[in-house]
């Protein structure tokens, strides 16, 4: 099955064409910037403008930043608040003529990667965490999601996670990789003492840069790089939508 993926972040939406068995790309990967501010009309145009792009007139899934239930946005942390309480699959429905399906980002590219990346054939509990402008997590027992995790809000020194250790952070205060791979050291091993996670899978973009900052990752739970990089969230939106319209 063939879907369009589109993953909406706080810096650029992406989207590409999915073989939802697979995982594959079937095209090269497009990216728009996230307009500013990303209110829902301008999100919308931006997400139409995708979808122009590819000529897609079938089905859709997207990763959205917000907690998502049954397709309402929740939650506005890196989108304009606007946004909360609207049913953001129901508009980009209208505003697309492609039935379309909204699923968390994180949980979106966790998905992908438990399917089709690094968490392949791992037992336990698995905690994915995609680390950019925020930190989002996807939380999965045996296989299975228990979706619209927020561990990116956990306090570490009277701050937000995100606010503290997102790479965003490590960019606008020019932290070291040292600086910053023990400050996401102090993030982790919060999550570790409530959660007690089997392993950590690290996504986003520094998921790229990971032997920068291993050394200073002070953890008992093992820890290692997601194998889809970028694409996850893509790919992973695309299988919710393959799995949520075959119902």
């Amino acid at each position: 099955m063939e879907i369009l993926g589109i993953d909406v972040g706080g810096t650029g939406i992406k989207g590409a064409i999915i073989n939802t068995v697979t995982g594959k790309l079937i095209t090269d990967r497009k990216r728009l910037p996230t307009p500013q501010p990303a209110n829902p009309q301008l999100i919308i145009e931006t997400i139409v403008e995708l979808i122009q792009f590819f000529d897609w007139k079938k089905e859709i899934g997207c990763g959205f930043p917000s907690v998502i239930q049954k397709g309402v946005v929740r939650t506005a942390s890196n989108i304009d608040g606007q946004w909360i309480g609207l049913n953001a699959a129901d508009l980009l429905t209208e505003a697309s003529g492609c039935p379309t399906y909204v699923i968390n980002d994180a949980d979106a590219a966790g998905k992908a990667e438990i399917a089709f990346g690094s968490g392949q054939c791992k037992k336990g509990n698995l905690i994915f965490l995609t680390v950019g402008t925020g930190i989002g997590s996807a939380l999965f027992h045996e296989g299975r999601l228990y979706p619209n995790t927020e561990l990116g809000f956990l306090k570490i020194k009277g701050r937000y996670g995100e606010h503290y250790a997102a790479n965003s952070i490590r960019e606008a205060e020019n932290l070291s990789w040292s600086q910053w791979g023990k400050r996401f050291s102090r993030y982790l091993k919060r999550v570790e003492l409530l959660l007690t996670p089997d392993l950590f899978i690290l996504g986003g973009g520094i998921s790229k840069k990971f032997n920068l900052y291993e050394p200073y990752l002070k953890c008992k739970t093992p820890i290692i790089p997601a194998q889809l990089k970028n694409n996850a969230g893509i790919i992973g939106a695309a299988v919710g939508a393959g799995h949520y319209f075959k119902r």
